[in-house]
């Protein structure tokens, strides 16, 4: 076979050795498997000096800091808030020894909400296993309805009230007051928080306690209440299903000031619940905080003594009396002719005493219309002075505006007058209009603290005073001289004769009480006839009252009116002034005068 010119001439071949010389390789594997342990051993213990370095120089507070996180833990001591009295120092609220426990009933879907528990209730989730309880003191409020809505009650800071900068140094979870003198006054009733640094192990076993810092309590503040007049007012309308009490003195201070419905505080607090109709102690019919809230008909959370509106009915006439005689439209010789009805086209306005016993009462001055309520009167008079006149009569006494006194929730009310009804109507004002204003009805709307606080301005001699709960408060005059001597004595002669014989609150008719310590002066306190007889009667006196009464029509022909009262007593340096409103409920003789009896009984028997 010829060879190709792919191939050399000749081939040489030669068994190859299958033994390799490593030695003839500087690099060669095995060389390589020497060098790789080495590099990769310092390598590590590079990268780990790094990361000490790291961890223990550059980030070593932070680390340090994570440990002792784990470590150590912070328990929070929740500081007792202030204590609120009354006027003579009797404690209206009780701070007692318990534990706060942060709910989360959705996973975190949900707000988390903050629980207060007694001790007992403490020491069964204690028992189950729960650990993050903190240290707290629990609001109790001993008056329960009878204090709730002047009081308030305390609740969890809202997400909202968060953002507000009134509560910047609040967190999620801190409790504060939600309504009354709780919310009023938080900033003096609330305390400082203090801690306590304890050592856990890994199960979350507290080893030992490093430190504490005490929590500072809130301030205490004593308020111009009487709790044992608040209970008899609260007592009084026990009959009543929607209702008010105001009393106050004559400069202002707030003596009393109740609200039905109302509900028991404590419910929002500790999260109490009784079975379902089962009453409180207090008389209250709502068992859980869901029945308070959804009860739209009769709404409880509402203070009816400062934030319901109402017609006046007749005890607004105090204020046309007013009117009438200070702007010279009347005198105490200005009389007019009952006969019974006024007829003005085809309406007629009549009076009550001809509508229910078909009789007239004659010639009527301003303290006969003022001692019998006679409408026919103030029907001519509200004509006489006109809707402009009567109307700034009207909020000089203090209507149609806030008061000012030291609650959240206080309306307005309303004075009306021939701009507003055409604003708000379209239609011009009416001789009938008039008519029913100067009865209190119609358009006109007030809160019992206005009425209140025209017949404080009454009994004061004419100056009207900002009311107020927080005794410390100093005096401040909102109005003065609003009414002359003169005329104040003619206002005050029919209101005492309203309440004695011949007038028309029945119930208050020769006012007695028995009180030896009352001195008879002949004028404010008076001997009774029967002291000069008998040795039983010898520590009764008859105290001077100056009352109007009030009966206010307002729904349909079928809705009993709105019973009301207000007076001062004594008549002639007059203590306190009560007014009492009781809805729809009936004539004001017969449904609000028994409250305000009630009421004085208990500050002339103490």
């Amino acid at each position: 076979m010829k060879v190709g010119v792919a191939f050399s001439d000749s081939i040489s071949t030669e068994k190859v050795s299958k033994r390799r010389n490593y030695d003839d390789t500087p690099f060669g594997s095995m060389r390589m498997r020497g060098f790789l342990l080495p590099v990769l051993l310092f390598l590590a213990i590079g990268v780990l000096l790094v990361r000490v370095f790291f961890v223990e120089v550059l980030r070593g507070n932070y680390y340090r800091g994570l440990s002792d996180e784990n470590r150590i833990k912070t328990i929070v001591i929740h500081s007792p808030r202030g204590i609120i009295f009354d006027r003579n120092h009797t404690p209206l609220v009780f701070n007692t020894p318990g534990f706060r426990k942060i709910e989360d009933p959705s996973g975190g879907i949900q707000e988390k909400r903050t629980v207060q528990l007694t001790q007992e209730l403490a020491l069964q989730v204690l028992a189950q296993g729960e650990k993050n309880l903190e240290i707290d003191s629990l609001r109790q409020y001993p008056y329960k309805d009878a204090m709730a809505h002047v009081l308030g009650y305390i609740g969890q800071i809202s997400k909202d009230e968060l953002k507000d900068t009134v509560y910047s140094d609040y967190k999620t979870g801190d409790l504060l007051g939600k309504s009354g003198i709780e919310k009023q006054y938080e900033a003096t009733l609330r305390g400082n928080d203090g801690k306590q640094l304890v050592e856990i192990d890994a199960m979350g076993k507290t080893i030992r306690t490093l430190g504490q810092t005490d929590p500072i309590p809130g301030n205490d503040i004593t308020l111009t209440l009487d709790v044992k007049l608040q209970t008899a007012a609260f007592e009084g309308l026990k009959d009543v299903k929607k209702g008010a009490v105001v009393v106050t003195t004559p400069e202002g201070e707030v003596v009393t000031l109740v609200s039905k419905p109302s509900f028991d505080p404590n419910l929002f607090t500790l999260r109490r619940f009784v079975p379902q109709g089962e009453l409180t102690s207090s008389g209250s019919a709502y068992a859980s905080v869901d029945q308070i809230l959804t009860d739209g008909d009769n709404q409880p959370l509402l203070n009816r003594s400062i934030g319901g509106v109402y017609p006046p009915g007749s005890t607004f006439k105090l204020v046309t009396s007013a009117s009438g005689l200070e702007n010279n439209v009347i005198d105490e010789k200005f009389e007019v002719e009952d006969n019974g009805v006024i007829t003005v086209g085809a309406f007629s306005f009549s009076n009550w005493y001809f509508t229910e016993y078909g009789r007239t009462e004659g010639l009527v001055n301003v303290v006969k219309a003022i001692k019998r309520s006679n409408d026919i009167f103030f029907y001519v008079l509200a004509d006489k002075i006109g809707v402009d006149k009567l109307s700034k009569t009207a909020r000089s006494f203090g209507i149609g505006e806030k008061s000012g006194i030291d609650l959240e929730g206080e309306a307005e009310g309303l004075v009306p007058d021939e701009k507003w009804k055409q604003k708000e109507l379209g239609e011009g004002w009416y001789l009938g209009d008039s008519y029913h204003y100067g009865i209190g009805q119609g358009f006109l709307l007030t809160t019992p603290l206005q009425v209140n606080g025209w017949t404080r301005a009454v009994a004061s001699g004419g100056t009207l005073y900002q009311p107020h709960l927080l005794k410390s408060s100093k005096l401040k005059v909102k109005s003065s001289k609003l009414v002359s001597s003169k005329n104040l004595e003619l206002i005050r002669e029919g209101m005492v004769e309203s309440c004695s014989p011949g007038g028309v609150a029945w119930p208050l008719f020769e006012f007695k009480i028995v009180n030896s310590k009352l001195q008879i002066d002949g004028r404010n306190i008076l001997e009774t006839a029967q002291s000069t007889s008998s040795a039983q009667f010898k520590d009764q006196r008859h105290i001077t009252v100056a009352c109007k009464t009030g009966t206010a029509q307002h729904g349909g022909e079928t809705t009993l009116p709105h019973a009301w009262i207000t007076l001062f007593a004594p008549a002639y340096d007059p203590q306190i002034v009560v007014t009492v409103l009781a809805e729809t409920s009936g004539e004001g003789s017969n449904i609000a005068a028994p409250v305000a009896k009630k009421i004085l009984e208990e500050w002339f028997g103490q």
